[in-house]
């Protein structure tokens, strides 16, 4: 326990001593919250009302999909994971450790949003603060969890940037965060749903401001559960300690299960 804790004070730490990981988990969100905010309610003063959640969502999406991944491949091409495995770190730590890290940086980040939308941007706080932390906190899980999979299954830094890519994007396009999902055509809601943070924004808007939505907000939060233990599940078997092992468990496309409770959504939801 005491070298996990070492561990655990170790990598929040260098999530605010490096610039580049300071970026990724704080400067990044903040600013794309301060920019888009700002000038949406501009262009859209209804834009307000969903500003603590969508830029919420945004801020936990953007840190877990492409802040996530890119340290584990790095720590594994350059062969910092042997030295672990030869210390007796076991898997389970090194996964699970970044992802605390960035679950706590994310935690701050959503709190200095709840603190400054509402006079900035005329935000109403959330009307359910136990819908809200719920929702949260299965965001959360869902999200880092597929961030730490990514991770596990790249081969390369571009590789990351692929994957991340793959659900980032499309997920600010129909997901809810930039556009309500009411002005979405119904087929695109529906494949909407395949996305993780449009199943967030769900839960949000449902359990926290009490809106109604197209899909029973608690079904969003059990798909995003069940998507998150699929994820660091999959994330933890398909480990592998060094990029060079040709005997690995399973073949990287076995992250696809992942989002079975998702593609499940679309047809049950």
């Amino acid at each position: 326990m005491k070298a996990f804790l070492h561990h655990f004070s170790y990598e929040f730490r260098t999530g605010i001593r490096n610039r580049q990981m300071l970026f990724m988990n704080y400067l990044f969100p903040l600013g794309v919250y301060l920019l888009v905010g700002l000038i949406m309610v501009e262009i859209n003063p209804l834009f307000g009302e969903t500003a603590i959640t969508s830029m919420s969502v945004f801020s936990i999406a953007a840190v877990a999909l492409l802040g996530i991944p890119d340290p584990l491949v790095n720590a594994n091409v350059a062969g910092i994971f042997r030295s672990y495995k030869i210390n007796g770190v076991p898997s389970l730590s090194i996964l699970t450790i970044p992802g605390l890290t960035t679950s706590l940086h994310l935690l701050v980040v959503v709190a200095i949003i709840i603190l400054t939308a509402p006079p900035l941007m005329d935000a109403p706080l959330p009307t359910n603060w136990l819908g809200f932390i719920v929702a949260l906190f299965a965001t959360l899980f869902a999200m880092v969890s597929l961030g730490l999979l990514i991770g596990v299954i790249a081969s390369s830094s571009r590789m990351t940037v692929l994957l991340s890519q793959l659900i980032f994007l499309p997920s600010m396009l129909v997901g809810g965060i930039m556009m309500p999902h009411d002005f979405l055509p119904e087929t695109a809601q529906k494949v909407s749903l395949i996305l993780p943070p449009s199943h967030a924004m769900i839960a949000f808007q449902g359990l926290a401001q009490g809106v109604e939505t197209f899909v029973n907000p608690y079904a969003s939060l059990f798909i995003l559960l069940a998507g998150g233990v699929l994820a660091f599940g999959l994330a933890i078997f398909l480990f592998n300690w060094d990029p060079h092992n040709k005997t690995s468990r399973g073949h990287p496309a076995f992250a696809a299960i992942a989002f079975i409770p998702y593609v499940l959504g679309i047809f049950l939801v």
